[in-house]
């Protein structure tokens, strides 16, 4: 496709999106209506396959990243994330959650060995497994699945994960948008009572300069130093072999350059090339879409089913109990432990949506985002990049065995 006519095409989708979006204050939000856009183009055959590539922004998206974790980490005081103890504890326990609820699906609609139902799988525990990688993790732990399914000739298996992740943001993107706009009524309550300050510190930390010379905060220099703390990420991640994963240790450093002044807050924001990165992760979610084919979705339909009925379950379960018990209110348990289904750059965008749609000043929308989007950022990590990668490594060893 016409890499111009693909980039028109690919903003076009999201201007209309985002438009919709604010017309219906973030009730379906611009990631959900933009994945049904896109996943209603893809099968109808209006959108070509190669869209999203044509429009180089997928390229673009995988490359910064990183850029954009360290930006989120210099949005965190050493002070909040210490404070979000309780927000890693709700999203590994709902990872836990999604397992417990898959195997007990595996286990009534299982029946044993299922030689022949579906093509190439062995075992309805197979189908389990891909399940809990897909549903609370993302690329990496599809990645891991797909590896070991192709390993031992399970195709249907390998193709499972890839449908999930392909779908689950049109489930976790709508129900998370109405849930966070409860939250952030209750807050928008709270502020108005006088329960609940506008984050004056963060503000003031805003303008504080950074440490930087001059010559590195123009928008190249901003970008060379942004990129050199992610290629340092990256260093360690190989160092570990991915114990320390690439987007976990780039958020740390971003707290910790942040922390120490070396970076401002939000070192991204004000260079020239900040919109078009973030619309080039964004483009990231919807790229399993454009592999999505009819037949798939008929093929695997009842296993998608009951994947996403039990594993949802179980994020909505363990999710509000556990934050219950820890003190958070079920509406924001529940949306930190939706982030399985999605991950970043989903649980900042919504987070932002539910504070705009709900504040009507901007001190208003600054107080509601600055409760809400810390866990969410925290969420996300805690379950897609940390604990779902390795439960995934864990188990994917027994498939089809």
């Amino acid at each position: 496709m016409n890499p111009v006519l693909a980039f028109v095409v690919v903003m076009a989708v999201w201007t209309v999106s985002d438009f919709v979006a604010k017309k219906t204050q973030s009730l379906l939000s611009s990631l959900f209506v933009a994945s049904i856009i896109f996943l209603v183009g893809f099968l109808t055959g209006i959108f070509p396959e190669d869209l999203l590539a044509s429009a180089s922004l997928l390229a673009l998206g995988g490359v910064v990243v990183g850029f954009i974790i360290v930006h989120l980490g210099t949005l965190i005081s050493v002070d909040d994330f210490k404070r979000q103890w309780k927000t890693l504890v709700v999203g590994i326990v709902t990872v836990v959650g999604i397992g417990v609820l898959l195997w007990i699906a595996g286990f009534i609609f299982g029946g044993g060995r299922q030689e022949g139902r579906y093509d190439g799988v062995a075992q309805a525990l197979d189908f389990v497994i891909a399940g809990v990688g897909a549903l609370s993790g993302g690329t990496i732990s599809v990645l891991i699945i797909q590896e070991a399914a192709l390993d031992v000739g399970l195709t249907a298996v390998a193709v499972f994960p890839v449908l999930i992740a392909a779908l689950q943001g049109l489930i976790g993107f709508p129900l998370t948008s109405i849930i966070l706009r409860k939250e952030a009524a209750r807050l928008k309550g709270e502020y108005r009572a006088g329960n609940l300050a506008t984050p004056v510190s963060e503000e003031v930390a805003a303008v504080a300069p950074s440490k930087l010379p001059a010559v590195l905060q123009t928008t190249p220099g901003v970008l060379m130093v942004v990129g050199a703390v992610v290629l340092v990420s990256i260093l360690i991640n190989n160092a570990t072999d991915g114990i320390l994963n690439t987007f976990v240790v780039a958020l740390i450093l971003g707290i910790v350059l942040r922390a120490t002044g070396v970076f401002k807050t939000g070192i991204l924001n004000g260079i020239d090339s900040f919109g078009l990165m973030m619309i080039s992760i964004l483009i990231l979610v919807f790229a399993p879409l454009a592999t999505v084919e009819v037949a798939d979705v008929t093929a695997l339909a009842f296993p998608l089913l009951i994947a996403f009925v039990f594993g949802v379950a179980g994020i909505l379960l363990f999710a509000a109990i556990t934050g219950k018990l820890l003190g958070y209110t079920v509406s924001m348990s529940i949306a930190i432990g939706l982030t399985s289904l999605y991950g970043f750059p989903g649980t900042m965008i919504l987070s932002q949506e539910a504070a705009k749609g709900a504040g009507e000043t901007p001190e208003e929308v600054a107080a509601i985002e600055g409760e809400i989007l810390p866990k969410m950022m925290v969420a996300g990590f805690s379950t897609v990049t940390i604990t779902s990668v390795v439960v995934t490594g864990i188990i994917a060893s027994g498939i089809g065995r």
